[in-house]
């Protein structure tokens, strides 16, 4: 695999039961270019210990004033230098094309499955998590597969080097052979506290990346609060924990290079000694031990690679193990037996929520967090269950796979406890993702626009039956098509092409909320999933965007999850969820006469008010809702 032939077409089906086995998956499917770099590198290192016994060579040809051999020694060091320098590029080459290869392997996975699990991906795993493994930790992750193939070829030049030495120099290549695996495993009793203390760094940066994350997206409302301050203060105290983790991991890294440092020196100090006692005596030729010496000294360059390759490891394992948390998610676990896309009523078996094909029903739950719960499983999100117990099963398979274990067991228990929404009878479940995302659209509160022209944003898969201008004329964006026009660089003024900034932050929220709302129109899915889609808009605009919908999606089955009595008042059924049950259907005027649980949502009334509400005061409260909605 070459860079230039980067995207994978299919980046595989990855090894998630740990960090490790992640990494080696990576390792088993870069195997070609890992055995490039390793014949690479054992070249450059077999050539860089060919030039002690060429420079021995010609030490003693000067020795002896032989003038010949001098000339081959000569000649074989410029073969030498040419191999060298041919192994360092073509070996630098592969490294970096191995570490760019895995690391784009690693972001095409993350990729897949966040466009696999949705919305319902930042309710199980952080979203400055999904941050961090998608920028750091891919990094460090192709590191560790690009120098696992430089320590083999290091590993096997120094057993190589080490078994010519014996055979040229016995009296002093044994000493080095003897040398190399202490010198090799000298540092092994210290990388577990390394270790420990690069993990605690990486947690740190998580968390730091974590806040960093969640105080842009609000900084808009930060700053209405005056809490940026706050805030900043809490970054400031995050970083600084970072840096003395940093600092201590560090620490323990030098102590290791130190190490690594003196322990040669004090082998070649001592094969100095040796080797020139024994040249003294007469046993060995001084160019026998510059050769040994030269060798010797060579030989410290392969022993960085294990400290690499730890340092490597220790990094990469963290990351891998968060990579695998993420990608150990699954959207379900049963699989696709629908090949078509189905019609019909939208069934919740947990909740016994039903929204008949074709009506505009609209759903009031008391708890947002359950209202927004029961939208992403109204999307096909079997995890994002309206039952807490159901979403406790679900995080516990996330901390098993987080711990290393097998998520695939759990996963599927936990999904099969929490029965599938139907389309027209069929479970969400048994479509495939592009036929259950096209069947089902779930549009939550706080949508997302991303950075673009405004064509862009609305150019999505849609059905082909909704225009833009329609779909941006029921959601009431004329006067975001005015502020777009004004900021536009276009000589037309075309709103079209005006750029909207990334997240839509150049917008207030009502516009970006109308936005986002008029690209959920323009796609025209089987059904539509909407919560709370005029939250940030004044009751005015309100009741003019329930009504564009309403009429846009005429004959088209539409959910929206809300408590405004402009919109509750416009659709064709409304629905109580209660405690996870649906206890009440009918129209919204009948159920504020009817039940109690339905007025105190829409008409926000505390307990205490219900309990000392009279039944006149109770009517009095209905009629002047009514004549406020028959106003609006």
């Amino acid at each position: 695999m070459q860079i230039r032939d980067l995207p994978y077409s299919d980046p595989g089906d990855p090894d998630v039961r740990s960090g490790p086995r992640f990494l080696l998956w990576l390792g088993r499917n870069q195997l070609r270019g890992q055995l490039k770099s390793m014949s690479w590198g054992l070249l450059h290192q077999c050539s860089l210990a060919g030039l002690p016994p060429a420079i021995g060579f010609a030490v003693q040809a000067v020795v002896d004033r032989s003038g010949s051999r001098l000339a081959w020694a000569g000649g074989l060091l410029a073969v030498l230098g040419v191999l060298i320098a041919l192994a360092d590029t073509m070996l630098h080459r592969a490294a970096i094309t191995n570490w760019i290869t895995a690391a784009a392997r690693v972001q095409q996975l993350l990729a897949r499955k966040t466009a696999e699990l949705g919305a319902a991906l930042t309710r199980r795993v952080a979203a400055g998590e999904v941050v961090a493994v998608s920028t750091g930790d891919v990094e460090k992750i192709g590191w560790f597969v690009e120098a696992l193939s430089r320590f083999a070829a290091s590993a096997a030049a120094l057993v190589l080097i080490c078994v010519g030495l014996i055979l040229y120099l016995p009296s002093l290549g044994v000493l080095v052979a003897l040398a190399m695996p202490l010198l090799a495993l000298a540092v092994l009793p210290l990388l577990p506290r390394a270790t420990r203390r690069a993990d605690l760094q990486r947690e740190k940066a998580g968390k730091a990346t974590e806040l960093a994350s969640d105080t842009v997206a609000g900084l808009r409302v930060l700053r209405g609060i005056g809490g940026e301050e706050l805030f900043l203060g809490r970054y400031r105290r995050a970083s600084q924990e970072v840096r003395k983790a940093a600092v201590r991991s560090a620490q323990m890294w030098s102590l290791i290079a130190a190490i690594q440092v003196l322990l040669p020196g004090v082998l070649l100090i001592s094969l100095v000694v040796y080797g020139a006692t024994l040249a003294r005596d007469g046993r060995i030729e001084v160019g026998q031990l510059v050769t040994v010496y030269s060798a010797a000294s060579l030989l410290l360059f392969p022993l960085r690679h294990f400290e690499e390759i730890a340092m490597a490891y220790s990094f990469s394992r963290p990351s891998a193990q968060r990579a695998v948390r993420v990608l150990s998610l699954h959207r379900t676990a049963q699989p696709s037996t629908v090949d078509v896309t189905p019609t019909g009523d939208l069934y919740d078996p947990v909740t016994g929520l039903m929204a008949p094909a074709g009506l505009f029903t609209a759903v009031v739950c008391g708890d947002p967090d359950e209202a927004g719960r029961l939208a992403e499983r109204l999307g096909g999100h079997a995890h994002a269950s309206a039952d807490p117990d159901a979403d406790q099963a679900s995080n516990g398979a996330e901390v098993s796979a987080e711990n290393g274990a097998s998520d695939s067991t759990d996963d599927s228990t936990a999904a099969q406890k929490t029965p599938s929404v139907l389309l027209g009878g069929v479970p969400l479940d048994e479509l495939p993702l592009d036929s259950a995302r096209t069947a089902v659209l779930v549009q939550d509160k706080d949508p997302v626009l991303l950075s673009g022209t405004l064509r862009e944003l609305l150019d999505v898969p849609s059905s082909g039956r909704v225009t833009a201008e329609d779909a941006l004329s029921a959601a009431q964006c004329a006067d975001v098509l005015d502020s777009l026009a004004q900021a536009s660089v276009a000589a037309d003024g075309d709103p079209m092409t005006t750029r909207i900034t990334e997240r839509g932050r150049s917008l207030s929220g009502g516009q970006r909320q109308r936005l986002a709302l008029a690209r959920s129109l323009v796609t025209d899915p089987e059904a539509l999933v909407l919560d709370e889609p005029t939250s940030a808009v004044d009751s005015h605009t309100e009741a003019r965007v329930a009504a564009g919908v309403k009429a846009l999606r005429q004959g088209r089955t539409t959910v929206a999850f809300a408590s405004s009595p402009l919109l509750l008042d416009l659709a064709d059924r409304v629905v109580l969820v209660h405690r996870g049950s649906v206890v009440a259907v009918g129209a919204h005027r009948e159920l504020l006469h009817t039940d109690p649980r339905y007025r105190a949502i829409v008409t926000r009334e505390t307990d205490d008010e219900i309990a000392v509400l009279t039944t006149q005061d109770a009517i009095k409260r209905i009629k002047t809702i009514e004549e406020i909605e028959e106003r609006a």
